[in-house]
Order: structure tokens, then sequence, then C-alpha cells
């Protein structure tokens, strides 16, 4: 067995073919993912910030709007996991496009940590933390309920 030499920096090895890969071959043909992912992306900015515009959080409020798109957007993720993974043959863009673009840019949990700390800083811990966990015990319940619903419902 050859010993590992220090800084030596192992090639990533392609499962199907069991050979060293080049680094150029690993990003060769992704342009069209990052571009979809980045279309997506910016529509679900957009929409996240249309959420906050229709219903704005006052500085030392629950923040409703923020736990709400969380919440469709993870449901949203649940049904289109269950659509594009066991009920349709999806275009291998559909997944990058819809599920980290669009939906990864319209979910939030960026401004769910700011929230916290913004709860935090007006003296409002025990808010703060009820939030952190509703937030996470919700968007967990709401991915599964949305698969299982959709699945029974494509049944």
């Amino acid at each position: 067995m050859e010993a590992h030499r220090p800084g030596a920096v192992d090639e990533p090895v392609d499962p199907d073919v069991e050979l060293p890969v080049r680094r150029g071959e690993l990003w060769r043909g992704q342009g069209p993912v990052l571009a979809v992912v980045a279309a997506g992306g910016a529509i679900g900015a957009c929409a996240r910030y249309g959420a906050a515009l229709l219903w704005p959080t006052a500085p030392e409020a629950f923040p409703w709007t923020t736990l709400l798109v969380n919440l469709a957007g993870c449901a949203a993720i649940g049904v289109l996991m269950v659509l594009v993974s066991e009920i349709w043959t999806a275009h291998h863009l559909v997944r990058p496009f819809v599920g980290t673009g669009v939906l990864g840019g319209f979910t939030t949990f960026s401004a769910y940590a700011v929230d916290a700390v913004r709860l935090i800083q007006a003296r409002h811990a025990a808010t703060a933390l009820a939030y952190l966990a509703l937030t996470l015990v919700t968007a967990l319940v709401a991915v599964w309920a949305a698969a299982t619903l959709t699945r029974r419902a494509v049944r």
C-alpha cells in the first residue's frame, strides 16, 4: 500500500469508471446547471422580497412572514421531490431550477437567523428560541406532509 504524501491531493473518482477524474472534467457541462440555478434563485428571491413587502414585520414583532415563506417553500420542496423523483421523468434541469434555484431563493433561512438575532437584541430571547424551534419543526413537518399528501394524491 502506498503511503499518503503530505500535501498530496487525491483526485475524485467516478464510481462508474473507477479511474481518476481530472478537476476540469468535473466542471465540464455544468454551465447550464449553474445558469438555471442562478435564474431560479433570482425568481425565488424576488418572490420572497415581494412577500416581505406585502406583509412587513415590525422590528420587535414575531417574524411571521419569514416563517410562512419558509413553510410554503418547504411544502413546495416536498411536492417537487415526489413529482420529479417518483412520478415524472423530468428534464435534468428541472430539479436544479425549481428546487435549488426558485425554492432555494424563496426560502430564507439566512433571514431566519437574522430574525432570531434581531429578537435577541430586542431582549426577546425566549421568543427567538421559540421561533428557531418552531421554524425547524414546522419546516420538517411541511416537507413530510407535502410529500405524503402528494404521493396519496397521485395514486
